[in-house]
Parts: structure tokens; sequence; C-alpha cells
């Protein structure tokens, strides 16, 4: 297939439109089927102050390394360019320009960070190139008005945290609530997912800590949250904040009646064991993916398909970090909405059949948890299953729960 002109590509009047621009800027970057490979771009943390979570982006690269050993998608083999950008803004939105002007990547999938993902969404949008499955929790990455083609994976943090409200005010209405959070758009969602729960009436329940990113610790926030006296914590953090927000509640001898740390920092291997298992005991937290650790799921096909996956392809890295599960995970979707494409590789069908995904299921998602999207639905994930943690591993509690509101 020859290259397309301006005119082809436009042709139509779709909201969602590839772009080619000629001369300078995006020159051939809205490409068609016919090119030998799909490049597909990210940006990560695999140095700074959230590194723990670059893991994610090597455990994708190993997952579309095996894809190319079966022959690809459509027989095109995948080439993905990993950018460390060390969470700094800054330097995503400058390797998003050179990879989207330069290097003639495709699109964008599973960018990590909020503050970063935040950098470039509006530059990503007027290229319009789908910016897909971000490693981030936030509400406002379902905006499929304001960012068409921009689309989160998770459970949104402030869904996550009405969970965790009602659930508590069904066991203590009258209970009063600590937040600690990222002074961000990522943290703010978990106060204001509780605030949404209850209500105007019930905000002078709330005592609310915040951090910045660039800060020490949080000693200081949590010493404030045991002496407002709550009788539920819940830490809005990033893993480095949730590691030290455990010890400092352990070192202190508090034991909230209700403890929650958000799903983003559920990872054992990144958070739990950092802070150390024993500190940990008794946490909740919400889970929509499997133990792979777990022995309930030993004789599962999606877990066996996974750890045969992590054994030949990525042996470096560790089967039950949630970190490496998450990036197995929205790497398996993100060749489902390739697949879905049936040979027409383009931004603008890209983006359709990521917006028109329909009770996908995927080797790691719990039972009962499916993926659904359509054009005004930009969360792809909308379920959790709350979950404690022993000492040694996370255990499920009652059943799949949607957005209470």
């Amino acid at each position: 297939m020859g290259n397309l002109t301006r005119r082809d590509l436009l042709g139509g009047a779709a909201a969602l439109s590839s772009v080619a621009l000629t001369g300078t800027g995006l020159a051939g970057t809205a490409r068609a089927a016919g090119d030998a490979e799909i490049v597909i771009g990210t940006t990560t943390s695999l140095s700074g102050p959230v590194s723990s979570i670059g893991v994610q982006a090597r455990a994708e690269e190993a997952y579309f390394n095996m894809i190319n050993d079966q022959g690809g998608v459509g027989g095109r083999k995948i080439r993905f360019m990993i950018n460390d950008d060390g969470f700094n803004p800054a330097k995503t939105l400058e390797h998003a320009r050179r990879m989207l002007e330069n290097d003639r990547v495709l699109f964008l999938f599973g960018n990590l960070g909020t503050a970063t993902n935040s950098a470039i969404v509006k530059y990503v949008n007027e290229q319009k190139t789908p910016h897909l499955f971000l490693g981030v929790v936030g509400h406002r990455w379902g905006d499929y008005q304001k960012h068409p083609w921009t689309m989160g994976f998770g459970p949104n943090g402030r869904t996550e945290a009405r969970i965790f409200a009602k659930y508590v005010l069904g066991k203590k209405p009258d209970a009063t609530f600590g937040i600690l959070y990222q002074n961000d758009d990522y943290g703010r969602d978990y106060l204001l997912g509780v605030r949404d729960v209850l209500g105007e009436a019930g905000a002078a329940r709330i005592t609310a800590a915040p951090y910045e990113v660039t800060g020490a610790t949080v000693d200081s926030q949590i010493t404030a949250l045991r002496a407002a006296n709550t009788d539920a914590l819940l830490l809005g953090v990033t893993p480095k904040f949730g590691a030290q927000a455990i010890r400092r509640v352990y070192e202190m001898q508090w034991k909230p009646k209700f403890y929650y740390l958000c799903s983003g920092s559920a990872s054992i291997n990144g958070v739990i064991n950092p802070a150390g298992p024993e500190r940990a005991v008794g946490i909740m937290s919400g889970g929509y993916m499997k133990d792979t650790g777990d022995s309930r799921w030993a004789n599962d096909p999606g877990t066996q398909a996974y750890l045969s996956f992590m054994k030949k392809y990525f042996p470096a890295g560790n089967t039950s970090d949630l970190y490496v599960q998450h990036g197995f995970t929205v790497a398996e979707l993100m060749v489902k909405v390739l697949r879905q494409c049936n040979g027409d590789i383009t931004r603008e069908r890209i983006m359709k059949e990521a917006a028109n995904l329909k009770n996908v299921e995927l080797s790691l998602l719990l039972p009962g948890i499916r993926v659904n999207t359509s054009p005004t639905d930009y969360f792809p994930i909308k379920q959790f299953q709350l979950m404690d943690f022993n000492g040694r591993n996370w255990n499920l509690q009652g059943e799949v729960i949607g957005d209470p509101l």
C-alpha cells in the first residue's frame, strides 16, 4: 500500500480522524496497514521517585516480543520504544514530541504517571494520536469529550475511594476518615471519592493530609492523621510513600478501625515487602487481577499462560509483582485491540476499536471482571473486589463491586 495523502486520511467526517502532515512536523506518522512494523511508544519511570513501577513497561515489551515470535499482528511485527522520563513531565513531553515527530511512532501506549501524562495529553490529542491504557488511575483519564484520543485502564481512584467509603459506612455509619493523598489529580481523586459518598454535610468528618511527590517523607502527615483520631485511614499514594506510610503507622502503634491502601500501590514486591509484610497485616485494598502466587489460581488457565510467558520471555521479572502483572494485562488488551482492527492498522481505526470493547476477558482479571468501553465510556475496568493482606498475600473478600454512585 502506498503512502496515504492528507485527503485520503481525512476523507469522511469521522470525529476521530488520522492526520498526516507534510513538510515539517508529523510527516507520515498516521501510517496505514501496509507498513512492515507497528511502532508503539511509551514513557515511563525507569529512574526517579516511582522507578519501581517502571517494570510495567519491561513486561509489556516482553509480551510484544512473544507476539512477534508468534508472527506479530496480521503479519506485522511490533516495535516498542521505551523512554525513561524519570517522572519528570518536561522529559515526558520531550520524549513524546520526538517519538511522534521523528521516530514514526504510530501511537502511545501504557505511559506512566498522572503528572507526566498531563504534560502530554493536550499535545497528543491535538495530533490525533491514540494514547491508550495509561498507567494512571485518575477519573480525568476517562473524559472522552475533552480528550477523545486518551484512555486509561484500571478503575480510577475516585471509584475506588467511593467503594471503600461505602464499605466503611456500612460497618460504622458515623465513621470519620483520614486521607493521605498525593497533591495532584491522582491523589485528589481519593479525597473526592470519599466526599462524593459523605456529601456536603459529611465534609467535616474528613481530615485531609496532602503531600508533594518531591517531598522526602510523609511522617508529619501520618502524625497529623493519627492526632485527628480518625476511624478510617485511606492511603491514596504512589509506591515510595505507600511503604513509608505503612512503616510509620506501624511504628506509632496506630491501629485504625479501617485501613486502606490504594490499588495502584498494592504491589507486594514494590510496596508491602519494602515496608515489611508484618507491618501491613490487616490492610485492605481493591483488586481486579488474580494473585498469581495464590494457590487458588494454580490450575487457572490464565495464570498458567502468564507463568509460561514469564518463564520464557521475562525470566528476570518477579511473577508476583503487581506491576509486572499489570504490564502483561494491558499488553494483552492492546494486542486484542490491534487484532480487532482486522488489518486496518491506522490511528483512527485503533481508537475506534479501543472505544468498542465488549465483555473482553483477559488472562489475569478476576472472575466476573470484564473490559467494556464505548464511544461515551472510556473506563475499561469499572469493578473491584475488596481484599486484605494476611502477611503473605492478599485475601479476596465478598463479591465483585461496581461504582456505588
